[in-house]
């Protein structure tokens, strides 16, 4: 594993530092179908958690495919 493959790891802290960082969400307005604005910005990190956490396992576990190609 290289330096350089190792700072994909940084995309999984940004969702800590989205919902740990309190008052970055601590209002209430606005609002988005009713829900203050704390609600919503906590569960939009969801999928964005998601599709950052398929992007490394994705840029760190290479398909088997690759694996094979790699072996011979």
């Amino acid at each position: 594993m290289g330096l350089v493959s190792r700072w994909v790891y940084l995309l999984l802290a940004v969702p800590f530092v989205g919902t740990l960082w309190v008052p970055l969400y601590d209002h209430v307005r606005p609002t988005f179908l009713g829900f203050p604005f704390f609600y919503w910005y906590q569960l939009a990190w969801v999928p964005v958690s998601v599709a950052l956490t398929a992007i490394v396992y994705a840029l760190r576990n290479p398909s088997p495919s690759d694996k094979l190609e790699g072996d011979a």
